[in-house]
């Protein structure tokens, strides 16, 4: 059969090896049994007419099946050899940037799915909370710098406040450092670019996936892939999970999920792909904890109402175009059109005290609140891409040309929350204000779950943001000879955008046209056949009021204007207000050592974001004429270990030494404090050892140091967030040739340990108390 030419690099990259054309078929991953059926079926029919008294002896099946994921390192689960991104020309070992994947088998060693949980594992990442002033769902900090709005999905921006699984995922990159050349405006920090299965006429097969644990625990997935003919594919996944937040039940989670790849390759000149991709999630939401004497709350009743929900939704429509005109000019198209929408009432927790009204005056107690919004986004993309290698004064230069247009829209609004019920005095309140979860006694009361008797109905939109961009990128990688590659990129977003916010009953309508430049350079010299070093330059730019889903809140990326003055005032600072500009140093060094079997990579990097927007209540913006007043710096180094120590020992290791310092601020007391929500240390590991054939156990380790409270890219706040270690165990056995077995338990030691902290000290939200999970796996 044809291989599947969808990701095809062509001579434009190094490619990932593939299994022979000629080579025996594997119908059923892994499966003896299917190794020689096929193996018959595929012998050319003259070696049994040369012979007939041939006969075949047992075979035994030693190798590993086809890896459908084009991207990988053959025979190495834990590391991949080529990113997903094919602008990305050169092995990962050769890129002059630090790219993490993580890759499909140490996702499920992970016993992590959604997105956020297997991101807040890594190094150099950390959650941001949502609240009253932006959205609930995946929010993710690289390097101290926001990047909710930084998510891709193979190499095109997946927008909106979702929630996000890993059902449909072959490998997760995360891009360290500012990078606008490949992924456009913002990315200020870094990317995350999640990489998709597709479907492929290299194999047939089908895993079925079915787990059960703790906290009610169930997940049900399904992986099928068939070779319609030697010219089409179809790639079918499904996803039924659901589970209690361990040791926080009722609270709870709950995904389904459909996608469908179809691969058409009519001649060795054109193919094509069509994806669709559907995910539902439900959560009830535990907002977790409080701050109160400079601390979190340990025990603290779960008090989510029965009416509470987080709930998103996406379907997305990707089509693939690929054509090789000459064999060193391809040309890809793709098409993207996507909608999603979120939406939540969420309940929050806080200390209290009863009021001088209540009987139980003067006493401890907890009181709720109510937090709310929905999001709808609605998504159109187009990027063209251009392939060209081209000798020029004998140097070997491989071109991408890149023309993308963008059309995004989102409506913000509001859920219209009636509640009842209130218990408790306080305040100066004369009579029950307020809904109180501990009694006088220092008990948890009782119908906790149902105490503000809450009515739903969604409410009108107060936020109508909308960008229109166009793009235009030129990259060229060239060997300048046999040890030293130039990489250098140049990208200009020309963006139309128009945000109008209501607030108060009066709408503000905001319009910007501008265009960044941002670019990128690296350089990389290779003083080994393994072993190079690099530096590379890079450059990311954002503009006010970049992030969707915050209206005229400056804090957390919305429209950054002076609070005070007149409409006519604000909007005239709005139109003088200059875009963010993050600049990123790194200098690095890559070992691809035991034959490209283990990546070990070390780097140090600066990154500086100039032209900040500060927005305080002591800001002189007479004097100033800006609100780009803020300056910041971070400053660190990283190491990674990824592949194979042994033969049968894996691993997939980092760690992540930062510094941050607000260099200028409006707010002189600013100046020389560090970020929030920023660790100064965080470190992952996972080993796996294969002790047989059929046996492998495993565990990981995950720290993250202590860090401070506040809206991210502003000065760390008051409340201070342990830093805390979490260990995880599984242990893997094959039954036999179609069915293997993996136990993992998460939080070995029922560490309690907490994500992220809101401004204020609220929301403080808890990691995952200990869990055991029992997956089985069926290969056929």
């Amino acid at each position: 059969m044809k291989k599947n030419m969808e990701r095809k690099p062509g001579s434009f990259r190094t490619p990932a090896p593939v299994a022979n054309p000629t080579a025996p078929k594997f119908a059923m991953t892994g499966a003896g049994l299917a190794f020689g059926l096929t193996t018959a079926l595929f012998i050319p029919h003259g070696a049994h007419a040369e012979s007939g008294e041939t006969r075949l002896g047992t075979v035994k099946v030693t190798g590993k099946a086809i890896d459908p994921n084009p991207n990988a390192e053959p025979g190495v689960p834990y590391k991949a050899k080529l990113s997903g991104d094919e602008r990305h020309l050169r092995p990962l070992a050769e890129t002059p940037q630090t790219i993490t994947v993580l890759t499909q088998t140490q996702l499920q060693d992970s016993g992590r799915s959604d997105l956020r949980d297997i991101l807040r594992a890594q190094p150099g990442i950390t959650l941001g909370t949502g609240e009253n002033g932006n959205a609930f769902g995946d929010r993710y900090i690289i390097r101290g710098q926001e990047a909710r709005s930084d998510v891709f999905v193979d190499g095109l921006r997946d927008p909106g406040m979702t929630l996000r699984e890993s059902f449909v995922v072959d490998q997760i990159e995360i891009t360290k450092g500012p990078s606008a050349t490949f992924a456009g405006r913002g990315a200020t920090g870094g990317a995350i670019n999640s990489i998709t299965k597709q479907a492929t006429t290299d194999t047939d097969f089908t895993k079925f996936s079915a787990g059960i644990g703790t906290d009610s625990y169930q997940r049900f997935t399904v992986d099928a892939n068939r070779a319609l003919n030697d010219e089409m594919a179809l790639r079918v996944n499904l996803l039924s999970a659901s589970q209690d937040v361990p040791d926080r039940g009722p609270a709870n989670r709950k995904r389904d999920g459909a996608a469908l790849s179809f691969n058409y390759t009519p001649t060795d000149k054109f193919w094509l792909t069509a994806d669709y991709y559907h995910l539902d999630a439900k959560d009830k939401p535990d907002l977790g904890t409080y701050f109160a004497n400079g601390a979190p709350v340990k025990n603290i009743p779960v008090y989510l109402q029965g009416q509470d929900f987080l709930e998103s939704r996406t379907d997305t429509y990707t089509l693939r175009l690929n054509y090789q005109a000459r064999p060193n000019l391809r040309i890809s198209n793709l098409t993207r059109y996507g909608q999603s929408n979120n939406g939540y009432v969420t309940t929050g927790a806080r200390g209290s005290t009863f009021g001088a009204a209540d009987p139980n005056a003067g006493k401890s107690t907890i009181t709720l609140s109510s937090h709310q919004g929905w999001q709808d986004v609605d998504y159109f993309a187009n990027q063209t891409n251009v392939y060209l290698d081209q000798d020029i004064a004998g140097l070997k230069h491989q071109f991408i040309f890149s023309l993308e247009y963008a059309d995004h829209k989102v409506l913000n609004g509001n859920y219209s929350v009636a509640n009842s019920g209130q218990n408790c005095i306080t305040g100066n309140g004369a009579s029950n204000n307020a809904w109180c979860v501990i009694n006088g006694s220092g008990a948890t009361v009782g119908n906790i779950r149902n105490l503000m008797n809450r009515r739903i109905s969604k409410g009108a939109w107060d936020i109508d943001w909308k960008v229109k961009t166009l793009s235009l990128a030129a990259m060229d990688t060239v060997d300048l000879n046999d040890k030293w590659t130039l990489f250098g990129g140049l990208r200009y977003d020309r963006f139309d955008y128009d945000n109008t916010v209501v607030s108060g009953g009066t709408a503000t309508d905001y319009k910007l046209k501008d265009g960044l430049w941002n670019g990128h350079l690296g350089v990389t010299y290779k003083f080994l056949p393994y072993a190079n070093v690099y530096a590379t330059y890079s450059t990311a730019s954002d503009f006010n009021g970049g992030e969707s889903d915050v209206g005229a809140n400056c804090g957390y990326g919305g429209v950054c204007v002076p609070s005070g003055g007149t409409a006519a005032d604000r909007l005239a600072m709005f139109a003088r207000s200059k875009p963010e500009l993050s600049e990123n140093l790194e200098v690095g060094t890559k070992w691809n050592l035991f034959d490209g079997k283990l990546l070990a990579t070390a780097a140090a990097f600066q990154v500086t974001k100039k032209d900040v927007m500060e927005n305080t209540t002591s800001n002189n913006y007479a004097t100033t004429g800006s609100i780009n007043t803020g300056k910041y710096r971070v400053e660190g180094y990283e190491l990674s270990l990824v592949g194979q120590l042994t033969d049968k020992l894996s691993t997939q290791a980092g760690l992540t030494i930062m510094s941050s310092q607000f260099l200028e601020s409006q707010v002189s007391a600013n100046v020389g404090k560090r970020l929030a929500n920023f660790p100064k240390r965080s470190a992952t590991a996972l080993l796996n050892y294969q002790a047989t054939p059929a046996i492998g156990f495993g565990g990981g380790v995950t720290y993250t140091g202590e860090k401070y409270s506040g809206s991210p890219e502003s000065v760390a706040g008051n409340f201070k967030v342990p830093g805390y270690t979490v260990y995880d165990l599984f242990a893997t056995y094959r039954i036999n040739a179609q069915w293997r077995a993996r136990l993992n338990v998460n939080n070995v030691t029922n560490q309690k340990y907490y994500l992220a902290t809101y401004t204020a000290g609220f929301f403080t939200y808890l990691g995952d108390a200990r869990n055991v999970r029992l997956t089985l796996n069926y290969d056929f």
